[in-house]
């Protein structure tokens, strides 16, 4: 196993990070920026490395600074977490040239996935259900105009190296797709460097759903079965659970079959995650993201697997410690992502926090990086803790988070505590199977 670990992120799932390498017996090294040198995941690691001022291109996105991180702790691993570094196939690389080990799949297949279009284009090759639409970048507005009639509106424009919702159009006419194509080119060109677009059929009400993945160096390539993250606002995940409402066992195990004997033909290595919209009893993938997600733990506490724990030894060479056969779903999970805004308006909330009082009690579960007296800084990402409640059905783990949502304290700044009470309140929600429009639609009224 690996002597010393480098952690290249902030925030929870640093914190989160740092107990699965611990747990290993692995020491750990927590990088930070000038802002967060008080952050829980210094504090907690074994040693910190201040790389650089506020900004994230000087500090958790500065490659090099990071890679002199690892040469002076004499760290042999880079874990990314999420977000920043965690899908950069030039960064794999270079770890690689630097003889040090990325926890995550190949370069190639983070630079194969990390294309849109060449993930679909693989995928629907693989035997995977895609959405219809353009098979290759969009080149010129006569192309967009073509493959539109072709479809048939409304289209969705879409940047080929885009995520977290960004990069992203509806147009419901040829009118406005004249008007929306130069600006998704500019917003993709602006927030991803790239400015490649494509064009698929927006599928109206669909849910998401997504099917979690783990394969090692051995031949084994297994499924952790689904989770639905169709609560979204503005294309933000809001909350997620598992497993999916409303869908039959059959359907899903076609889908786990399907994006099993992907994986076997891709030869991927270590987690990932194949997200799908799901409309009239019909799945279509829309993106693989190689690396860990904000919602893995409502997987793990189905499956009772620690899915940090096992990236790490695969990405020592080791084999993934279960089979398929073991992999059994116990109950239901609910994620609530608390952020640092107002429940209302949305506005980003910064601050000292003064009382902080974590839920505790049978089937809870809260990952945070904060504390009283911790400093929000504005730079960042304002996500706080993840809420997961774990019951034995859905109804129960609805009741558990409500419980703990009632007893949660944060004061000092704002946050949407407020507004999961009154999603996991709704009655719609309650029923299960909601739209990804459902929460935009229906905010105001809840």
């Amino acid at each position: 196993m690996f002597d010393k670990v480098l952690i290249a992120n902030r925030g929870e799932i640093a914190v989160r990070i740092n107990r699965a390498c611990q747990e290993l017996g692995i020491s750990t090294v927590a990088i930070h920026s000038e802002a967060d040198a008080d952050s829980m995941h210094v504090r907690i690691a074994d040693e910190s490395v201040c790389i650089g001022p506020n900004p994230v291109n000087k500090s958790y996105l500065n490659t090099h600074s990071i890679i002199a991180a690892c040469e002076i702790t004499g760290a042999q691993a880079v874990h990314p977490g999420y977000g920043f570094l965690s899908e950069n196939a030039s960064f794999s690389k270079m770890l690689e040239d630097h003889k040090l080990i990325f926890i995550g799949p190949n370069h190639s297949h983070i630079s194969a996935m990390g294309d849109k279009i060449q993930a679909k284009k693989i995928m629907n090759e693989f035997g995977v259900p895609t959405v219809p639409g353009s098979d290759k970048a969009i080149e010129s507005e006569k192309d967009a105009i073509n493959i539109s009639k072709d479809i048939g509106y409304p289209v969705l424009i879409k940047a080929s190296a885009g995520g977290g919702g960004r990069g992203m159009k509806v147009v419901n006419d040829e009118k406005e797709l004249k008007q929306s194509l130069p600006i998704i080119k500019q917003e993709a060109l602006s927030f991803f460097g790239n400015d490649s677009v494509y064009i698929e059929k927006f599928i109206d009400s669909p849910r998401h759903i997504e099917v979690q993945v783990i394969c090692d160096s051995h031949g084994n390539f297994l499924h952790l079965h689904e989770r639905d993250c169709s609560v979204q606002r503005r294309n933000q995940k809001v909350l997620e659970e598992a497993l999916a409402p409303g869908i039959e066992d059959e359907k899903k195990d076609e889908l786990f079959q399907i994006c099993i004997s992907a994986m076997e033909k891709m030869q991927y290595l270590g987690l990932g995650t194949l997200e799908f919209l799901y409309e009239n009893g019909e799945f279509y993938f829309m993106e693989m993201n190689t690396r860990l997600q904000v919602e893995h733990p409502i997987t793990e506490m189905l499956t009772r697997i620690d899915l940090v724990r096992e990236q790490i030894c695969v990405a020592h060479g080791e084999k993934i410690f279960t089979n398929q056969d073991n992999i059994k779903p116990l109950g239901h999970s609910i994620e609530c992502r608390i952020n640092a805004e107002n429940s209302s308006d949305f506005k980003p909330s910064v601050g000292t926090i003064g009382l902080f009082h974590p839920p505790a009690g049978n089937g809870i579960r809260l990952d945070t990086f904060i504390y009283s007296g911790y400093k929000v800084p504005h730079y960042y990402d304002n996500l706080l803790a993840k809420l997961i409640a774990t019951g034995r059905t859905r109804n129960h783990a609805i009741k558990r988070a409500l419980r703990s949502l009632n007893e949660m304290v944060i004061d000092g700044i704002d946050t949407n505590i407020d507004l999961h009470k009154k999603i996991l309140s709704s009655e719609e929600f309650r029923k299960g199977s909601v739209s990804i429009n459902w929460l935009e639609n229906n905010i105001s009224s809840l």
